[in-house]
């Protein structure tokens, strides 16, 4: 799978000094004109939407990092580099309406993690759904949570308690389990596991259930099993499931709760409407790249793979696209970790 880069480029514009894009491969997800390498101190910069693509003579690159994340929170665009420092940011594009005439215009501003932090805005949430939701309840359900207020119908659901339905189907699912449902799927792990993997086929899923986890560690809740093996059966299911939410909703009340401010945020996530630059950028970003723990670990594996002896230098011809700061940063940890030691420059594995 091709790998997303984070490409910052100098160009001769004076007021927009530098050219930023988001790549896939030949494919620009986003590419902007921005005033500065990264925000500084007032924490956010205005942009404007970049129209050349080709540059004669080419732009210089200044900085090329892999993307590790790319979201989007409403009209927000949140990215995440590959890097230890200034990693995390997002592009915020709003459409204003014109004082003066018809129409509207583009605004896009780059703002850090750590203005947004900074700043204190007033509380506010990235979605706002109507709690007005279509809700289907399986058949199987003997005493149904009630959901106020929302449009709910009796079906035979393929797997699951209750679902969100669009207009496509089945948005979202929840298995509900009481305390002693759990006990008993603790006897049946195998074909728990498997009707939980069908749960993580839908957009969302979770697992709720009406206990709270203290009740799994006390002997004379547990009936069969020691609290020992309630606590690694719990975190089996997390670790081969990370996909469903597990949620020890505490009693049968607030375990509907939950599960309706889940879907309210599910459905009030799917209608909103994002920007148009942004619905083309998660479009085109497609499926996340197979990451796991970004160049950090990368490096790590390569170090273990290098020469009895080798030099930074080696290390940065191995590891082309991970940043010198990380291989740094890398080499200390090990050395702290007693699996590598350095001598006049020369850095020594340790044996095995």
């Amino acid at each position: 799978m091709e790998e997303t880069f984070w490409i910052l480029e100098s160009t001769p514009d004076v007021k927009f000094p530098y050219r930023l894009s988001i790549k896939r491969g030949e494919k620009f997800i986003l590419c902007l004109r921005v005033q500065d390498r990264w925000p500084g101190a007032k924490g956010h910069i205005f942009c404007l939407r970049e129209q050349t693509r080709e540059w004669s003579p080419p732009l210089q690159e200044v900085e090329r990092i892999r993307v590790l994340s790319l979201r989007r929170f409403g009209k927000r665009l949140a990215v995440v580099l590959d890097r230890p420092q200034k990693k995390r940011c997002d592009f915020l594009f709003l459409e204003k309406a014109y004082k003066t005439r018809e129409g509207t215009y583009e605004q896009i501003f780059w703002r850090t993690e750590k203005a947004l932090r900074e700043r204190r805005p007033r509380v506010k949430l990235t979605v706002h759904g109507s709690p007005h939701l279509h809700i289907a309840i399986d058949v199987n359900e003997r005493y149904p949570w009630p959901f106020a207020g929302c449009s709910t119908e009796r079906v035979a659901l393929p797997v699951g308690d209750y679902a969100l339905l669009d207009d496509e189907g089945i948005r979202a699912v929840v298995e509900r389990k009481t305390m002693d449902n759990m006990l008993a799927d603790f006897a049946q792990m195998p074909a728990f596991h498997q009707k939980l993997a069908e749960l993580e086929s839908y957009p969302h899923s979770a697992l709720v259930i009406e206990a709270n986890y203290s009740d799994f560690l006390k002997p004379e809740k547990l009936k069969f099993y020691p609290p020992s093996f309630a606590r690694r059966a719990l975190a089996e299911i997390a670790a081969l499931h990370p996909r469903t939410h597990v949620i020890f909703g505490g009693n049968r009340k607030l375990a509907r709760e939950w599960t309706m401010g889940f879907f309210t945020a599910v459905e009030a996530h799917r209608q909103d409407v994002p920007h148009k630059a942004v619905a083309e950028a998660i479009m085109t970003y497609g499926k996340p790249p197979d990451i796991h723990g970004g160049g950090y670990y990368d490096a790590r594996k390569k170090v273990e793979a290098m020469p009895q002896k080798f030099t930074i230098g080696m290390l940065r011809q191995a590891c082309p696209d991970i940043p010198l700061p990380t291989l740094r940063r890398v080499l200390k940890d090990m050395k702290k970790e007693g699996r590598v030691q350095c001598q006049k420059k020369v850095w020594h594995r340790a044996q095995e």
